[in-house]
């Protein structure tokens, strides 16, 4: 089940994860089946990590000449120059 996650879309891992936590939160499920829930947990909340990780990477923010023409791009995390 866990190896599913690297194929896995954005949206799906997080409908995913947020499935895990309701059943986790219901205070339901035994013991056994918490602990291998807590690991599905993790595994798809590390693939929703490095997902939003690499789109951060790559989102630049345009900067505009006094034009209106893109002057430069610049990483979006960098503050303004």
């Amino acid at each position: 089940m866990a190896d599913d996650t690297a194929a896995m879309s954005f949206e799906d891992a997080l409908r995913a994860l947020e499935e895990v936590v309701r059943s986790l939160e219901s205070g339901e499920v035994p013991l056994d089946d918490s602990i291998t829930l807590y690991e599905r947990g993790e595994a798809l909340r590390r693939h929703c990590q490095a997902r939003l990780d690499a789109a951060a990477a790559r989102i630049e923010r345009i900067v505009a000449a006094p034009d209106g023409s893109a002057a430069a791009l610049q990483p979006f995390d960098e503050p303004d120059r």
